[in-house]
């Protein structure tokens, strides 16, 4: 079987004009090219284009070649062009191009409010900006946080439109190394600022600003919710139930999450082509016994799409999903006009929608996932699935479910890999049981939403649907807790991840083609990562470096000699593995390094000499040091808010830079950041810069 006669890009045509679209992309975002070029390159390119058609046939056909080239061009400039426009920083109405300090912003609450321990988080559409008396038209998005009860007293839902002044403060990373970059992530999101309100600083406008099918939609989502938790007792399953059915996390437990994703079946509860595919084949499966009908040509797809597209804005309209919704409405139009066209086409075709609706969503991690996981099955499932063949129905369902497990972790391993730095290697076993199993407990809650009306029916239904789901969530709990299950703490960067795809791909071409040539190359590939891998293990043994890390209220500080390091954490973050996984474990990746148990610092104020360098770490008061003049030290780290000036400091230690960790409150950090410079010392505050790298 030879891969190329159904892979090849000259059955999907599409494919190369996404090639073309997301280079585009990349390039913009990495390179920052200004309007006016892109703008220019694009009108001449399409000017060039244009010119085709006024050629005679001979000098179109000799030339066909470049017409190719410059189309590819065009898809280019346009991903480029989609890319700059997209950004809601270079649109002319952005709110922060007329904001200042006494600005008043007018914004509509378009999502329903999420409760967090100590405030109600929403995300809010900048509609207007007022400066002294004149109204502007504005754009842009902000997350504001609700003091609690404030929105019970004002009386802020999904639609509101409310008016503030109080300064917005910009959303920054961490900046510890290695961290998630979540200020790209919420700016591809369009939300660069974020705003934390009591009840006095803003009013309630009396009209709000939703339209009738955003607001039917959120009823219908509340509704959905209200009913799984009014018949699924349990929060642990009535949050999977949640986001099982409609992609609600918001309830979900975080620890049971972990252990979704270190058993490899975290896509049960992050809605899905699997989902749509569900709902896509009862559908077809419903329409079969009219088939030979007249009308089934047109009302089966029609049909599809209503309620694939419904389903998807229910859901929340993810990227994941919406790509689903779009890769299963061109099959059903397919359908329609009955054609069966090339499923690789035919993902190229719904990855360009996306693409030219959304650019940035060539960064969504499902968006890449998703695609790679399609375009593996579609590669490799029917090679998997007959390596072996069985008679019984049972058997072949279950080994048609492996094989489908084994073809999807091909193509995402590499994504998997660099994104979540582990492998679940008990995969096979969890989504064996727990694929089929999320599909009857799907069914069942479409069920009970359908009857909820009939209390005494929806209530054992409901309770039909807790047992499946604490038998499931039970499974995967215990599953977790086996010593294999799971391969963690892998060091993949951008780097190693091109070359893995290198390989991976490399080994299909000669795999389904038997090409040698295919083969050396995979093989140089592999060469070229051990000694890339080597050369990084090999530095980092040498490092020596220390960490103040940026963790909000907290303290986290690494001293790292080669792959150990000696660690001092606060309370909080030392008893919670998940803050330590977020904040800090990226950074311990980076540098291969992990905490050494036998060395954990535990005293107050501590005086540490490493290697050449002395630092001094003050959390509660300045220690009291026997010393004949200033105490040399090359970094002063103040933590734990202690009651200090920073004369104090100047009086007892003459040092290179001193560091005000986190878990110093702001306020406090202003007043020793002016004393810093009235006494001229450097300093460096880690709530605002990022954490404090220094080698040692």
């Amino acid at each position: 079987m030879h891969a190329y006669n159904y892979i090849s890009l000259k059955s999907a045509p599409a494919a190369r004009l996404l090639a073309a679209l997301i280079a585009g992309i990349i390039l913009q975002w990495y390179a920052a090219l200004s309007f006016a070029p892109l703008l220019t390159i694009s009108i001449v390119v399409v000017v060039l284009s244009t010119g085709f058609f006024f050629l005679s046939r001979y000098k179109k056909y000799t030339l066909q070649w470049l017409q190719g080239i410059l189309v590819l061009l065009l898809f280019t400039v346009v991903g480029a062009l989609l890319t700059y426009v997209n950004n809601i920083q270079h649109q002319p109405y952005w709110f922060q191009n007329n904001y200042s300090k006494n600005t008043i912003l007018i914004a509509t609450i378009n999502e329903p409010l999420v409760v967090k321990p100590n405030s109600f988080k929403a995300v809010a559409k900048v509609t207007a900006v007022q400066n002294n008396h004149t109204i502007q038209q504005a754009t842009g998005s902000i997350i504001i946080y609700f003091k609690k009860d404030s929105t019970t007293t004002n009386g802020v839902t999904y639609g509101s439109q409310i008016a503030f002044s109080k300064p917005v403060q910009p959303i920054q990373n961490t900046g510890n190394p290695g961290g998630f970059d979540y200020e790209r992530y919420l700016l591809f999101q369009g939300l660069t600022s974020q705003v934390y309100l009591q009840a006095a600083d803003y009013v309630v406008l009396p009209q709000k600003d939703a339209a009738a099918f955003s607001i039917f939609l959120q009823k219908t989502r509340a509704y959905v919710i209200r009913t799984l938790q009014q018949y699924i007792p349990g929060k642990k399953e009535q949050g999977v139930a949640e986001a099982l059915l409609i992609g609600y996390r918001n309830d979900l437990d975080k620890q049971l999450v972990q252990s979704y994703s270190h058993t490899g079946v975290v896509h049960i509860i992050a809605i899905s082509g699997l989902h749509l595919g569900m709902i896509y084949g009862v559908l077809v499966l419903l329409f079969k016994p009219f088939k030979n009908r007249r009308w089934h040509r047109f009302v089966m797809p029609v049909t599809v799409l209503i309620v694939l597209w419904l389903f998807t804005f229910i859901a929340g309209a993810v990227p994941s999903i919406v790509r689903s919704a779009v890769m299963f409405s061109f099959i059903a139009l397919g359908e329609c006009l009955r054609r069966k066209g090339n499923i690789f086409n035919t993902l190229a075709v719904s990855a360009l929608c996306l693409l030219i609706y959304n650019p940035f969503y060539l960064w969504d991690v499902g968006f890449q996932l998703s695609y790679a996981a399609v375009l593996s099955i579609v590669v490799f499932m029917k090679p998997i699935y007959n390596w072996l063949y069985f008679e019984n129905k049972a058997v072949k369902f279950f080994w048609k479910l492996t094989a489908i497990s084994l073809a999807a972790q091909i193509f995402t391993l590499p994504i998997v890999l660099f994104y979540f730095h582990q492998f679940p290697l008990l995969f096979l076993i969890t989504n064996l049981l727990v694929v089929p199993l999320s599909t009857i407990i799907l069914f069942i809650e479409i069920f009970l939403v359908v009857i909820s009306a009939w209390t005494w029916l929806a209530g054992i239904t409901g309770k039909l649907a807790y047992w499946l789901l604490w038998f499931m969530n039970s499974f995967i709990e215990h599953i977790e807790k086996l010593p294999f299950a799971l391969w963690q703490n892998i060091k993949a960067n951008v780097f190693q991840t091109i070359i893995l795809y290198t390989v991976v791909l490399l080994l299909t071409v000669w795999l389904f083609n038997k090409k040698t040539k295919a083969l050396l190359y995979a093989l140089a590939a592999t060469l070229l990562f051990t000694i890339y891998t080597s050369i990084d293990i090999y530095t980092t043994k040498q490092q020596q470096k220390l960490i103040v890390y940026n963790v909000p209220k907290s303290t986290a500080i690494d001293i790292i000699q080669g792959n150990e390091c000696k660690t001092l954490l606060s309370k909080v973050i030392a008893q919670d593995t998940l803050l330590q996984n977020f904040y800090l474990l990226p950074t311990r990746l980076l540098y291969r390094t992990a905490p050494s148990q036998s060395n954990i610092l535990s005293a107050n104020n501590y005086l540490l000499h490493v290697n050449d360098k002395t630092l001094l770490i003050i959390d509660k008061s300045l220690p009291a040091i026997s010393h004949s003049g200033k105490l040399e030290a090359d970094a002063v780290i103040i933590t734990g808010n202690p009651k200090l000036y920073m004369s104090q400091i100047d009086a007892l230690v003459r040092c290179h830079v001193v560091v005000f960790d986190s878990s110093n409150p702001a306020w406090k950090i202003e007043r020793w950041k002016k004393d810093c410079n009235s006494l001229h010392l450097r300093f460096h505050s880690v709530a605002q810069e990022g954490a404090f790298v220094m080698d040692l």
